[in-house]
């Protein structure tokens, strides 16, 4: 056990990292092994930077970090795994670099020289090593603190006894899920490659949403994925849930739930749902999902089981890759039971199933997404191309927009009766107003027009129905946003997308209460809910004067390459007076977009167009994080104050 005599003793977050299999690498080719582990060290000291650590020491192909926020050490630590899969795709397999993470928190020894020591650093070293390639392991003391404030999913991976280190050690691995009391059928949960490669967070209509939830996939099955959809959108067929009770009378209530899930699956645009004749001539029998997939003509199947001892019920859902057989998620749900509530329960746990599994940011999303981010823009299909926007309002980078909103237009042009495309065209156009990426006359006009395309091509798709009355809160028509968003809302009453990003712009509409009640009730319905629907807290807070709850709100929204997220931290920490610490974030704002000052000072910030005194209050506490915001600024309307 390392220890020091002198120094000051401290509670810090600890990040260590080294490199899988750097012997072989070296050994192949060390003038490239040594290249590409320049590349990795400049990948973490940017995201250590970004994430308000510091970088100790890169001897050999080791990382040793530290944090005064174990969230942001998280985060850290799964933006980092993103990057080098990033980073390793134009490599060749045998030469690809990935790293094992592992976070611990705890007391160690700073000395005077920045260096530090104790058990805090050596069990955060000992993780490290039981770490899978592309992995992160956490302690038990990282998962106290962070378990309810990210929003990835842990898998208990055991007490191991490690050495130097008295007591054995509980640890728990990140696995890209938000905790539902999932119950794996089988112990192959995703690594974060894979995660990365399957887009850590998929979102929905607006930039902001992000989930993070993960799908195992392998380069073979991915290749072929596409071969097994339809040419427009993803097939899915629901097996009849099975009654594991031993209750022959409870029958009914797995059939429910299985038909309820039929129901809420085939309600979502953009997917193509078996019918309850075809799948139930499956009850009761041990099926092969591989052989189903192909008799359906599907590529993907729902499964499950319902059990009841009591007065509490339980539901496992399954969903299955019909290619492989491969189990994508899995998550059980508890309920108490009464009769009263029999039918609610049906609903709820339905309508959780749909959103996980085929929701705008669900597992079957991240499957498109994968295929989509390998096939060069020209191969795209049209449904491929919807979701390469998609991946845009994750990023919500100028480079990737630029891309997104070209492969749209060739879209309504080749196919302009797909719907779908002109409400993501709609929405880009939006954004490409919003954060000055087009500051030609005439943006929102046309993203008006092009969801009124989509309303008319889909009356009945609360997507096309929210992004108009998206269009409408940005031109200044706050009735008619009213009025669209809950035509988009009573399309989907249970739709956690919709609701959340209704609750987040009711909220800046200045109707705050309603708003957050309506993003806490999306998260019901949507267990791997987005970070972005933090935002409506953080506003909350902030406008309050609650700065240190603000704080602690932005550090829990997981968007690395989003300006606003990084805003959110600066002005909080401007107006709480700690401007050393906004530094990191400042970096990353004015990294992210170099024309932030400028773009603040003219103010196109149009969703505080109803909310002035925020937008005052928020650009105060930018200027002073140490941001150059200075001299007049203009409301969304044009006048001057």
């Amino acid at each position: 056990m390392i220890t020091a005599d002198e120094g000051q003793r401290k509670l810090a977050a600890i990040l260590v990292a080294d490199v899988v299999g750097y012997s072989r690498l070296m050994a192949d080719d060390e003038r490239a092994t040594v290249a590409a582990l320049k590349t990795a060290r400049v990948v973490f000291k940017d995201q250590i930077e970004a994430h308000a650590g510091r970088l100790i020491d890169t001897a050999g192909d080791s990382i040793l970090a530290e944090f005064k926020s174990v969230v942001e050490a998280v985060h850290c630590a799964v933006d980092v795994q993103q990057r080098m899969v990033t980073v390793n795709q134009d490599v060749a397999e045998s030469r690809q670099m990935f790293f094992r993470v592992g976070l611990n928190l705890g007391d160690v020894i700073e000395e005077s020289d920045g260096t530090i020591y104790g058990d805090g650093v050596n069990i955060a070293a000992r993780l490290e090593g039981l770490a899978e390639p592309g992995g992160v392991i956490i302690s038990e003391d990282v998962y106290r603190q962070v378990r309810q404030k990210v929003g990835f999913g842990f898998q208990d991976s055991g007490r191991h006894t490690v050495k130097n280190i008295a007591e054995p050690v509980q640890t728990y691995r990140l696995t890209g899920q938000k905790e539902v009391s999932i119950e794996p059928r089988h112990r192959h949960a995703a690594l974060f490659v894979p995660l990365a490669i399957l887009v850590l967070v998929v979102v929905g209509v607006v930039g902001w949403q992000l989930t993070q939830t993960s799908a195992p996939e392998t380069e073979t099955e991915s290749s072929d994925r596409s071969a097994l959809s339809l040419p427009d959108k993803p097939s899915i067929a629901v097996l009849p849930f099975d009654n594991l009770s031993g209750d022959p009378t409870q029958e009914y209530f797995a059939d429910g739930i299985t038909e309820e899930v039929i129901s809420a699956l085939a309600r979502l645009p953009d997917l193509g749902v078996i019918a309850r004749n075809s799948t139930f001539r499956y009850k009761g029998e041990a099926v092969d999902v591989r052989v189903v997939g192909t008799e359906l003509d599907v590529a993907y199947i729902v499964e499950g089981s319902v059990r009841r001892g009591g007065d509490t019920i339980r539901v496992t859902a399954l969903l299955v890759d019909a290619l492989t057989g491969s189990d994508l998620w899995t998550a059980t749900y508890n309920r108490a039971l009464t009769p009263e509530n029999l039918f609610a329960i049906q609903d709820d746990i339905a309508s959780a199933i749909a959103n996980t599994v085929a929701g705008d940011h669900g597992v079957l999303r991240q499957q498109a997404f994968a295929v989509a981010k390998r096939k060069p823009p020209s191969e795209l299909s049209s449904y491929e191309c919807v979701m390469l926007a998609m991946e845009w309002q994750r990023r919500i980078s100028r480079a990737s927009h630029s891309a997104a909103r070209a492969c749209l237009e060739k879209v309504v042009e080749n196919d302009p009766d797909y719907a779908a495309a002109w409400s993501h065209l709609a929405n880009i156009l939006i954004y490409a107003d919003n954060l000055g990426y087009d500051t030609g006359p005439g943006v929102l006009d046309r993203a008006l027009a092009a969801a009124n395309r989509s309303v008319e091509l889909a009356p009945g798709d609360p997507l096309a129905h929210w992004v108009l009355a998206w269009v409408h809160f940005f031109r200044g028509e706050l009735d008619e946003f009213k009025a669209g968003l809950e035509r988009a809302v009573d399309r989907a009453p249970r739709g956690a997308s919709f609701l959340g990003n209704a609750g987040l712009f009711v909220a800046y509409a200045g109707e705050w209460e309603r708003g957050l009640a309506l993003i806490e009730e999306a998260k019901t319905f949507d267990p791997y809910f987005p970070s972005g629907y933090h935002f409506g807290a953080f506003f909350d807070h902030y406008r309050k004067g609650a700065y240190k709850q603000a704080l602690v709100t932005a550090q829990q929204v997981n968007l690395p390459e989003y300006v606003w997220a990084q805003a959110l931290i600066a002005a909080a920490y401007g107006q709480l007076g700690r401007v050393d610490e906004a530094e990191p974030a400042v970096k990353r704002i004015l990294i992210l977009d170099p024309e932030f000052e400028m773009t603040a000072r003219a103010n196109r910030w149009k969703w505080f167009r109803y909310q002035e005194e925020l937008l005052d209050q928020f650009m105060d506490g930018l200027r002073k994080s140490g941001l150059d915001i200075r001299g007049e600024v203009v409301v969304s309307d044009g006048s001057a104050r």
